[in-house]
């Protein structure tokens, strides 16, 4: 894909780290051949992450990372590091910066310790070469210790850049190809319909993102996509001169599309493909679950990973809470929300979480933020299954996934 057809969340996540005035903004300037970050010799110059879309040859489209020293100081500088360590749930390729001064130190070996606790692979970069080369010795010790490739760059001349580029390419994860949105339930022009509601939060002309990502993975597959609106759901099916081998709709449209698709055609929606494209479906299916043994008093997070204008029928802030409801049968429940990066640290007072779909958030995020719930034994549901269960529908949905097997 190229860089203007990725979305953000299909992106490889890179994230330099390093303590303060160590280059790290110099380095992102010198590796994107932009002025993407401010560069200062005053320490702290970068005082939040600061993210830019980019192409990076050879690793392509990518999502890059400043972020602030890891050696900040007071109150203030102790919710810097916070924002920094926060960016790692979502970091694919760490890059270490360096230099020959401190070498490896105590906030150099708190970066390693995180990173690999989150096992996420990783480059040394020894930066500033051009004032002072660290020796041979210097560099195998590193190497010993970080178990990474070192690498010495001089973000003022440009030595070293292209070799790091090539060192990020080989350590970079392999792409799962058995990790598709639908494209494995099908085979060559198998005929798959949906069911797209015009979203009025979509911008004019487009459809929203998992409809577009789904559509682009049904036609790698060979396969033939049929889209309309709920409203022409009826007609679509029987201008169709076969059975679809599956119909795919927006969540919200569930009650109806459920009534008007033969039940011997498979069912599921965009977004109970992304719990498992995402997610964890299983994991997610099991929270769904866990909506019926709700007591009054209890707490639910309703988490998005994106913000957006919220609308008169906001399906974060309306829809779901009147599902909920209904399920429930009008149990009191204490509702918050959340939204982006203002995701909750401690999650042990919820009895619930209910996740939207994650379109915006790497897969890396989304199993961090599964792994934050099951930690403290709160069940997560997204948006698709939960309005699944809510609805009576989701056993019908989960079948598609059962035929693959």
């Amino acid at each position: 894909m190229s860089l203007n057809a990725t979305p953000q969340g299909e992106r490889l996540h890179i994230a330099l780290l390093g303590r303060r005035n160590v280059g790290k903004s110099s380095l992102i300037n010198a590796l994107t051949g932009q002025e993407v970050a401010i560069v200062s010799p005053v320490k702290g110059t970068t005082t939040d992450p600061v993210r830019k879309a980019m192409e990076l040859l050879p690793l392509g489209p990518i999502m890059i990372f400043d972020t602030p020293g890891l050696d900040d100081e007071g109150a203030l500088g102790e919710l810097r590091m916070r924002s920094t360590r926060d960016v790692l749930n979502k970091t694919d390729v760490a890059i270490l910066v360096i230099e020959a001064e401190h070498g490896l130190g105590a906030c150099e070996q708190e970066i390693l310790e995180l990173v690999r606790a989150k096992k996420i692979p990783l480059a040394v970069v020894y930066n500033k070469t051009d004032l002072a080369m660290p020796s041979a010795a210097a560099v195998a010790r590193v190497a010993a210790v970080a178990k990474a490739p070192v690498l010495a760059v001089s973000s003022v001349t440009g030595q070293g850049v292209e070799n790091l580029k090539l060192a990020l390419a080989k350590i970079v994860p392999d792409d799962d190809e058995s990790l598709r949105i639908v494209a494995d339930l099908l085979k060559p022009l198998d005929v798959v319909v949906l069911v797209t509601p015009i979203d009025s939060a979509a911008p004019k002309g487009r459809l929203i993102l998992p409809q577009q990502q789904t559509v682009r993975d049904i036609l790698e597959a060979g396969a033939l996509a049929f889209v309309t609106r709920e409203t022409e759901l009826l007609a679509t099916l029987a201008a169709l001169t076969r059975p679809p081998r599956l119909v795919i709709t927006d969540s919200q449209a569930f009650a109806k599309v459920s009534a008007e698709t033969p039940r011997d055609v498979p069912l599921t929606s965009f977004s109970i493909l992304f719990a498992r494209y995402k997610g964890d479906l299983g994991v997610l299916t099991q929270g769904a679950r866990a909506v019926d043994s709700l007591k009054d008093g209890d707490r639910v997070l309703i988490a998005e990973g994106c913000t957006h204008h919220r609308q008169c029928d906001d399906i974060g802030t309306v829809k779901i809470p009147r599902w909920l409801r209904e399920r429930t049968g009008g149990k009191q429940l204490k509702l918050e929300h959340s939204s982006g990066m203002q995701y909750p640290r401690d999650l042990s007072e919820y009895s619930l979480i209910i996740h939207c779909g994650a379109c915006m958030l790497n897969r890396r995020e989304m199993h961090y933020r599964i792994a934050q719930a099951q930690a403290v034994g709160v069940p997560i549901v997204n948006y698709g299954v939960f309005i699944a269960h809510a609805t009576g529908i989701l056993d019908r949905c989960l079948e598609p996934f059962a035929m693959s097997r």
